[in-house]
């Protein structure tokens, strides 16, 4: 009963890792960042580095419509 577990588990983790590359690819693709770098992190790491993602995308922001300028998002 637990090697069951074990597997499904293991392939739940494989299928989010799968998914949460593509979805990587596209949002860094979309913001102007290295796509197949974040495409690759995805795989390995899956939804763990959306923190540090999100951060770079802000940098870039930042960076390419200065610090002294305004953003408003809804």
């Amino acid at each position: 009963m637990l090697k069951l577990i074990g597997k499904g588990v293991n392939m739940l983790f494989v299928l989010a890792s799968i998914v949460f590359s593509v979805v990587y690819y596209i949002q860094s693709y979309k913001t102007g960042l290295t796509a197949k770098k974040w495409a690759a992190a995805g795989l390995v790491f899956g939804p763990f580095i959306y923190p540090l993602f999100k951060s770079r995308q802000r940098v870039k922001l930042l960076k390419s419509r200065g610090i002294e300028s305004v953003l408003f998002q809804v």
